[in-house]
C-alpha cells in the first residue's frame, strides 16, 4: 500500500501533472540551492531548536556547495530567528518536548516538527514555518491529519498551531551607494524588530475527511493536467523546477522510459560524471585528456597538450557567392548530440571544456532566435526561462545518452563578508550560481584542481564551506595528486572502504607529521638556548657586582659628556639613567671622542649607542 504524505496530497491538489513527474515517472528533482530555501532554513530552525545553534548554523553551511554573501546573511538572521523562538517556548517549563516525531502508518507517513506533552498527559501539537503569509496556513490540513494519526498511537492532544518564524527579505540598494555591512545593519535591524508569530488552528475533522478523499482520487486518477487550482509555483516559468531524467519534445511534453522494476548490482563506479575546474594552466584537459575512448568538445582551441579526439565548438563561416552563412557554435552541438544519439560509435566519454563557453554559446543562440539582445527583452521571467530551459534540455540529453560525462571549467575566487568583518576567499567555478547548482547536480562529484607553493597540483576531493565541490563518495582522504590513476585508486578505496597503499594527500596526511616533529625539536633547541642566556646574564650581573665602583665612574664620565654635547638637560637628571644602564653589556668608548689608534677594534662603534643616549636625556 503507497503512503501518502501531506505535501504528496497537497500537490496532486494543486497540479497533478507534476504530481505525476515527481511521484509517478519517479524524476529526480534537482533541489534549487538558494540562500532561503524554506526546506533549508526550516530543517536548520528544527536543528537550532534541538541541538543548538552552532551545530545548527554549520549543519546549514554543509548544505550548499560553497558560502556566499547571501547565506552568512541569511545564518546572522537565524542568530536572531532562533532565541525568538526558544524565548516562545520557555512557557511550557516542565513539559516534554519531542522534536520530528515520525508518523508510520499503512497509507500515511510524515513528521511532526514538534510535540510537548504535559504532566498531565495532554499535548500541544506545533509546526514551524519560514514565511510571512500567514492567512495562507489558516485552511491548511496538515495539523488536523497531524491530530487525527497521533492519537492512534495514544497521544491525548488539546492544542495545536502553526509557529511562524519572521521573514525579512530585501535587496541591496546599490543605486545609493548601499555597501554590504550597511545593508546587513538594515536587514538584521527590521528583522530585530519583529517577533514569531503563533496561529492556534481548532481541530475540524472535515480536514481529515478532505485527505482521505484526495487519496482516494489519486489512486484512480487517468489524467494529470496542469495548475487545476491556479496555486502550482512550479507551472510559472521562474520556480519550475528541473527534473534531471526529463526531456521534453517540441510540444513541451515530457519523454519518459521506465525501467525494468529489477534491482540492479552495486557496483564500483570508475566511469563517474564529474565537473573540474580550477585556475588557467594547472593541467585540467590533461587530466581528462586520461579518460580512455574520450571525445572531447573544446570551445576554447586550447588542445596542444590533449590526445583524444577533438570537435571545436565555434561559430562556423561559409560563403555561397555573395551571401555568408553563419552556424552557430550551439547549433554545432546540438548536432554532435544528435549524432552522439543516432550514430553507433565506440566512444564511452564526452568531455566539454569549457562549460561556461557553452553556456554563452546557448544564450547567443536564443538571442538570436528570438530576435533578443539580452533575456531581459522577453516578457516577465520569460527570457531567462528560455536560455535556462534550451541549456539544461540539451545537457540533460547528453547526460542521458550513457557516456561518461566530464565537464572542465576555470575558476571565479571571491571574497566573501563573514559577520565578524572578516574575510574568506572561495573558489567556484566561472559561472553563475544558478547553473552551477543544476550543473553539479548532474554530476557525481564536482572537483578543484589546485596548485600549493611549491608548484605540486592537487585535486580537492573532500568537501570545504570555501569550496564549490562534493560529491557522492566517501573519500579517505582530503586532496590527491592531479593524476587521473591516483584518482581511480582513491575513487575505488572510497566505494570498497579499504585503505590505499600508497597515501595521496602528502599536502594533509605526511606534512603537518614532520612539521609537528620539527617544531619540538627547534622547541627543544629555544629552551637550551634560553638556559644558555640566563646564565651568561647571571655571570656577567656577578662580574658586575664585583666591580662596581669602576664601571659607575666610567660611565658617569660617559653620561658626562653626552649630556654636555647632546642636550640642556640636568646631569643630575642624567643619573638615575647612568644607574639602571650600568649592567648593560654596551660599548664604553665615550661619545662624542673619536676612536684613537690605542683603542681596541671592538670599540670603534660607539654612534649607535649615543644616539639613543641622546634621545632619552632630550625626552626628559
Amino acid at each position: 500500500m503507497t503512503q501518502y504524505s501531506y505535501s504528496r496530497v497537497s500537490l496532486f491538489e494543486d497540479c497533478p501533472y507534476h504530481f505525476k513527474l515527481r511521484y509517478i515517472d519517479k524524476l529526480t528533482e534537482i533541489p534549487k540551492l538558494d540562500a532561503d530555501n524554506p526546506l533549508i532554513i526550516g530543517n536548520a530552525l528544527h536543528s537550532a531548536i534541538e541541538n543548538g545553534l552552532e551545530k545548527a548554523i554549520q549543519e546549514y553551511y554543509d548544505s550548499f556547495p560553497v558560502l556566499t554573501d547571501a547565506i552568512i546573511l541569511e545564518a546572522m538572521k537565524l542568530e536572531i530567528i532562533v532565541p525568538k523562538i526558544n524565548k516562545f517556548l520557555e512557557q511550557f517549563v516542565g513539559f516534554e518536548a519531542i522534536h520530528e516525531y515520525y508518523i508510520d502508518k499503512p497509507n500515511y507517513r510524515g513528521y511532526v516538527d514538534l510535540i510537548l506533552v504535559a504532566q498531565t498527559g495532554e499535548c500541544i501539537v506545533l509546526d514551524f514555518k519560514y514565511s510571512n503569509h500567514i492567512k495562507n496556513y489558516k485552511d491548511s490540513g496538515q495539523l488536523h491529519v497531524y491530530k487525527h494519526y497521533l492519537e492512534k498511537y495514544g497521544f491525548n492532544v488539546k492544542k495545536m498551531g502553526f509557529l511562524f518564524a519572521p521573514k525579512v527579505t530585501r535587496k541591496q540598494d546599490h543605486d545609493n551607494g548601499e555597501d554590504l555591512y550597511q545593508y546587513r545593519r538594515r536587514v538584521l535591524n527590521e528583522l530585530n524588530g519583529k517577533d514569531v508569530t503563533f496561529l492556534p488552528i481548532e481541530y475540524d475533522e472535515m480536514h481529515v475527511l478532505y485527505f482521505q478523499n484526495s487519496i482516494k482520487k489519486i489512486e484512480s486518477a487517468t489524467s494529470y493536467p496542469k495548475n487545476v487550482s491556479g496555486n502550482c509555483f512550479g507551472c510559472i516559468p521562474k520556480f519550475r523546477p528541473n527534473y534531471l531524467e526529463a526531456i521534453e519534445n517540441e510540444k513541451g511534453e515530457i519523454e519518459m522510459v521506465l525501467p525494468a522494476n529489477e534491482r540492479r548490482e552495486k557496483i564500483i563506479d570508475t566511469k563517474p560524471d564529474f565537473w573540474i575546474y580550477g585556475d588557467s594552466y594547472v593541467g585540467k584537459s590533461t587530466f581528462v585528456d586520461k579518460i580512455e575512448n574520450m571525445l572531447f568538445l573544446n570551445t576554447d582551441g586550447n588542445t596542444d597538450n590533449t590526445t583524444a579526439p577533438v570537435i571545436p565548438i565555434k561559430n562556423e563561416v561559409t560563403k555561397e557567392g555573395r551571401r555568408t552563412n553563419v552556424k552557430l557554435a550551439w547549433e554545432l552541438f546540438l548536432e554532435v548530440i544528435h549524432e552522439l544519439e543516432t550514430v553507433d560509435n565506440d566512444y564511452e566519454a564526452v568531455a566539454l571544456d569549457l562549460v561556461e563557453d557553452m553556456y554563452e554559446h546557448c544564450r547567443v543562440y536564443v538571442f538570436e532566435k528570438n530576435g533578443w539582445e539580452h533575456e531581459s527583452d522577453g516578457s516577465y521571467g520569460k527570457g531567462w526561462s528560455k536560455v535556462t530551459t534550451e541549456f539544461n534540455n540539451q545537457f540533460k540529453r547528453l547526460k542521458a545518452l550513457g557516456y561518461q560525462v566530464g565537464y572542465v571549467s576555470k575558476e571565479k575566487v571571491e571574497e566573501i563578508n563573514l559577520k565578524g568583518g572578516s574575510k574568506r576567499t572561495t573558489f567556484k567555478p566561472n559561472i553563475n550560481d544558478k547553473v552551477a547548482n543544476f550543473l553539479t547536480g548532474t554530476v557525481d562529484l564536482t572537483m578543484r584542481a589546485f596548485t600549493n607553493s611549491d608548484d605540486e597540483r592537487f585535486l580537492q576531493l573532500a568537501k570545504k564551506n570555501n569550496v564549490f565541490g562534493g560529491g557522492r563518495f566517501a573519500f579517505q582522504v582530503d586532496t590527491c595528486s592531479l593524476d587521473y590513476d591516483e584518482f581511480l585508486d582513491e575513487l575505488t578505496a572510497a566505494q570498497d572502504g579499504k585503505t590505499t597503499k600508497k597515501k595521496s594527500s602528502p599536502v594533509k596526511e605526511d606534512k603537518p607529521k614532520r612539521e609537528r616533529k620539527k617544531r619540538d625539536d627547534v622547541a627543544e633547541e629555544e629552551n637550551e638556548k634560553v638556559q644558555e642566556a640566563v646564565k651568561e646574564v647571571d655571570q656577567e650581573a656577578a662580574a658586575a657586582e664585583e666591580k662596581p665602583k669602576r664601571e659607575r665612574k666610567s660611565r658617569t664620565k660617559n653620561e658626562e659628556a653626552s649630556v654636555e654635547e647632546n642636550t640642556d638637560a640636568p646631569a643630575e637628571e642624567e643619573k638615575p639613567k647612568r644607574k639602571r644602564r650600568e649592567r648593560k653589556p654596551v660599548d664604553d668608548t665615550p661619545p662624542g671622542e673619536d676612536s684613537s689608534e690605542d683603542a681596541p677594534a671592538e670599540e670603534e662603534k660607539p654612534a649607535r649607542t649615543r644616539k639613543r643616549r641622546t634621545r632619552v636625556g632630550s625626552g626628559e
